[in-house]
């Protein structure tokens, strides 16, 4: 009952929705009305929030790829702008107004509630162990709306699978650089970019390349044919590991998913909200 590529596929679909939450005027603004300030502060304290008001140790162990020094810049000095929950209550403002300006009527619609329940019985399934990201958002009450109590469950999934790449990627023992060069070498996304979103530095990223490439996985900047082989590796295994919650709804019910959040995904990436070369990473799932 269901397969990898279903995991893969559910994720494509739903992940420009979750990531409402990072490019949204709506949710900047949100987290800037509760004491925030600045694009990443309201990120890490709204990403962090399910977890309490953890220190810099935490989030650079649970997000994976940033560098521990552009983490400590912003946590915990967070903690004193606005509590978790404060965080947690600023994301949910900011997706719902957010998502009323892109889906308009959709909010209210009776798909909307049926992907909710859909999306809420997979999240419901997570399995905890070695998830904590995934565990923490499993442990928030789900919103009574069902735009928002889709994006809770579609948040905690996304995590949940977040959780299980982290996974496979410390299981080929391969670093958060290293999974950003991966990623810039297979074209994905941007070397400058991907540098400035997740705070590493030239020697860092050149220091993460040389081991690639003493390990056969590199031919210059582009993945050899060894290290396509891994990265697919990788990335089937994180597909694997993504499987589990999806199983809760059958094949059915992840079709059914799927036709619902087909043009619920059209809308929010036609809204032109994501900067060229965001490393949220999401493939068209056509």
């Amino acid at each position: 009952m269901t397969s990898a590529g279903t995991a893969r596929r559910l994720w494509a679909l739903g992940e420009p929705f979750h990531a409402l939450t990072y490019f949204a005027d709506e949710a900047r603004a949100a987290g800037e009305g509760a004491g925030l300030r600045g694009f990443w502060s309201v990120y890490f304290a709204q990403r962090a929030a399910p977890l309490g008001p953890v220190g810099p140790e935490v989030v650079t162990a649970t997000f994976y790829n940033f560098a521990p020094a552009f983490v400590a810049r912003r946590v915990p000095d967070v903690w004193s702008s606005v509590t978790p929950a404060a965080a947690l209550e600023a994301r949910l403002a900011g997706v719902d107004a957010a998502v009323r300006r892109v889906l308009g009527e959709w909010a209210t619609s009776a798909g909307a509630a049926e992907a909710a329940e859909l999306a809420g019985a997979a999240a419901r399934a997570v399995d905890l162990p070695g998830r904590p990201l995934a565990a923490a958002n499993a442990g928030l009450e789900p919103p009574g709306e069902p735009h928002l109590a889709l994006w809770q469950a579609l948040t905690t999934l996304r995590e949940h699978r977040g959780d299980g790449h982290s996974a496979a990627l410390l299981d080929r023992e391969v670093s958060g650089t290293g999974a950003l060069v991966l990623a810039a070498a297979a074209g994905r996304t941007d070397r400058d970019w991907l540098q400035r979103a997740r705070g590493w530095d030239d020697e860092a990223w050149e220091s993460a390349a040389e081991e690639l490439s003493a390990r056969g996985w590199l031919d210059g900047a582009e993945l050899s044919a060894e290290g396509l082989a891994m990265v697919t590796a990788i990335e089937a295994d994180t597909d694997r590991l993504a499987l589990g919650p999806w199983r809760a709804i059958g094949d059915a019910g992840c079709d059914r998913l799927a036709e619902l959040l087909t043009p619920v995904r059209r809308a929010v990436v036609a809204a032109g909200l994501f900067p060229d070369h965001n490393p949220i990473g999401a493939p068209d799932p056509s």
